[in-house]
């Protein structure tokens, strides 16, 4: 395992990593109304981008632990920001035809792609250094990562999206089809980077982990009889699709209550989890211990969904924005301590099994493809979007059961 003193080079790899991660992920959020308009979709329909890219992490994760455990986690890096490249060129075909189709296997592709550099790169972060500040480190990441959720999606919509409120249910096929070829350039884009990328990580000083197994922990074959795994994937499961929910509706939620720039307003719920990880850096081992965290995080993520279905759509002081989308935005600061602080606690001492674990917990990254869609289906059915964030309510509740006791289970 690499010491503290070799430990920068690989942080500062892996940081960039992460805000790829980010940058990728969370322009879903801008993504989702801009497609709605241009392949013409209702908000049911629109969140099968959702569906499409985080169900790849589902339907991926195992065969990539395979390749992972084959190849090594360099290698495996540089494989991911490969898939991803492909993915990112898929959208041209995508947005000359604006055929919805071709934008979700392109998003499944970068999902692919994403799904090998998770499993590669969380155990990476965990393993790197004491157990007892791993949350510090993934906070960190996590900072790096949201920062690129706050950034992707003001630039998006600046630079790609700035005229997207003139467009409306009466617009001429012309005028979506000029609107979707605008996400050519900016995915050329994103190609080139990506594989500038591939050449850095693959000819990198990235080393490659060594594991040590608990001693407490009986060394069984299957990653199935450790149920601070198990329950860690199920808790990550409910997460993810809390996190997507939280981020990725708000912008069709302010289109509902026709706000200005409702394609910016992923990046109110990222400022608000960037601000959960810098405190998740100061707090983190020093005050406030993982499992605290964890809870507090789950406490506030039920408090604040109530304060959203109760709450009014008159506007704040803030940004001249209804209480209800900020409220929203204020889940970023509730679930922004969840991922780093679940990941140490299911991989602790797990050692060879780790590699077979970091895909489970990646696997339930489908949280994100399934809640948002149940989320849809319900606000469709219901008429009222607002009353729909009540389906965050039974997550957090398994979260707050994972920190209470879920992760100190050793054995069923």
């Amino acid at each position: 395992m690499p010491n503290k003193n070799s430990s920068f080079m690989p942080m500062a790899i892996i940081g960039l990593l992460f805000f790829v991660f980010g940058f990728v992920t969370w322009l879903n959020g801008s993504l989702i109304p801009f497609l709605k308009i241009i392949c013409e979709l209702n908000d049911f329909e629109a969140l099968f981008v959702t569906f499409a890219f985080y169900i790849a992490y589902t339907v991926m994760a195992l065969p990539m632990s395979f390749i992972l455990e084959r190849v090594g986690y360099k290698n495996a890096m540089a494989l991911g920001l490969t898939i991803m490249v492909v993915g990112s060129l898929l959208f041209i075909p995508a947005a000359m035809s604006a055929n919805y189709l071709i934008f979700l296997i392109a998003l499944f592709v970068l999902g692919t792609g994403l799904t090998i550099l998770q499993t590669a790169s969380n155990p990476y972060i965990v393993l790197i250094g004491s157990k007892e500040s791993a949350a510090m480190r993934i906070s960190i990441m996590g900072l790096i990562n949201k920062g690129a959720g706050v950034i992707v999606p003001l630039i998006f919509t600046a630079l790609i999206l700035s005229d997207i409120g003139t467009i409306d249910g009466s617009a001429s096929a012309e005028q979506l089809n000029t609107l979707a070829s605008r996400l050519i350039e900016p995915y050329v884009y994103m190609a080139l980077t990506l594989s500038a990328l591939v050449v850095l990580v693959k000819f990198s000083p990235l080393p490659e982990l060594e594991f040590t197994q608990d001693k407490n922990l009986d060394q069984h074959t299957s990653i199935f009889k450790y149920p601070q795994a198990i329950l860690g994937s199920i808790a990550l499961f409910f997460y993810v699709g809390v996190e997507v929910i939280a981020a990725d509706t708000i912008g069709l939620f302010g289109q509902s209550l026709a706000v200005e720039n409702f394609t910016s307003l992923t990046s109110y719920t990222m400022i608000f989890m960037v601000i959960g990880y810098i405190l998740g850096v100061l707090l983190i081992p020093k005050y406030l211990s993982q499992e605290k965290a964890l809870l507090s995080s789950a406490i506030a993520g039920i408090l604040i969904t109530i304060a959203i279905v109760l709450s009014s759509n008159t506007d704040t002081l803030i940004l001249n924005t209804p209480n209800s989308i900020m409220l929203v935005a204020l889940l970023g600061l509730a679930n922004a301590l969840v991922w780093p602080t679940i990941w140490p606690l299911a991989l602790d001492g797990l050692g060879k099994q780790t590699a077979r674990a970091s895909a489970l917990l990646i696997m339930a990254i489908a949280g994100g493809a399934i809640l948002p869609l149940a989320f849809g289906k319900l606000a469709e059915v219901s008429g009222d979007f607002q009353q729909s964030y009540l389906i965050l309510i039974p997550s957090y509740l398994f979260i707050l059961f994972y920190a209470i006791k879920g992760h100190k289970l050793k054995s069923w």
